[in-house]
């Protein structure tokens, strides 16, 4: 018999990637990397927008003043190191603290970080860049945490409340379409990133973060069934 893992209440502690959620999951994440892929092969090496950024009308850093820019500055620091070592620091706090759930807390680490790392490598396999040499987009790293970073809240809300698998889905991913399209926005706003670049970095969580959850829980049942 498996040992049920159980926190300090003696309540039963669910997985990070709810059982109910599973089979939607891997699905989205292979959608979500073969847009990845797609969308990397077709403007790899390229320096300028393409015919796909003209499909979305979106602002530009011509059209956004005042006081949607400063909005825009705002969401985008919650994407750079600073702010977004905050986040994960708060929410590893809450776990820890509040949830008494340490599993959650590793989640959390590793499902933003491990997209963020993911979109870093794929910039550097890419090679699109923005206003000159060596300001690589593709994908965009803040929309990849950002987005990364909903997933993985939302994932534990339905683990955690034990939502059944339309209300759960409809969470994760509807937090995930929130969070990437507000970090998107301020990206594509600030002129910071080609709105492909947006697409390629939500995909790029959309992907990565179910395969985290999964690794993480099968790490962390392993070892529980470790002697000493």
């Amino acid at each position: 018999m498996v040992e049920v893992e159980r926190d300090v209440s003696g309540r039963a502690v669910p997985e990070v990637l709810p059982g109910a959620l599973r089979g939607w999951l891997w699905v989205v994440a292979g959608l979500g990397a073969l847009v990845v892929a797609l969308v990397g092969v077709m403007y790899a090496g390229h320096s300028e927008s393409g015919q796909v950024d003209r499909w979305f009308v979106l602002p530009t850093e011509d059209s956004v003043g005042p006081p949607w820019r400063r909005v825009a500055l705002a969401t985008d620091f919650w994407g750079e190191p600073a702010g977004a070592a905050i986040l994960v620091g708060v929410g590893v706090v809450g776990c820890l603290l509040l949830l008494r759930w340490p599993r959650a807390a590793v989640f959390l680490v590793a499902g933003a970080g491990v997209s963020v790392v993911t979109a870093t490598v794929v910039k550097s396999l890419v090679g699109r860049t923005i206003h000159g040499p060596g300001n690589l987009s593709y994908p965009s790293g803040h929309t990849a945490f950002a987005t990364a970073l909903a997933l993985v809240a939302a994932l534990l809300v339905t683990g955690r409340l034990g939502l059944g698998r339309a209300v759960g889905t409809l969470l994760v991913l509807g937090a995930g379409l929130v969070a990437g399209a507000v970090m998107g926005w301020a990206q594509v706003s600030l002129s910071a990133h080609y709105p492909t670049d947006v697409l390629g970095g939500w995909c790029t969580a959309l992907a990565v973060v179910p395969a985290t959850a999964w690794l993480v829980d099968r790490t962390a049942d392993a070892a529980r069934r470790t002697p000493g």
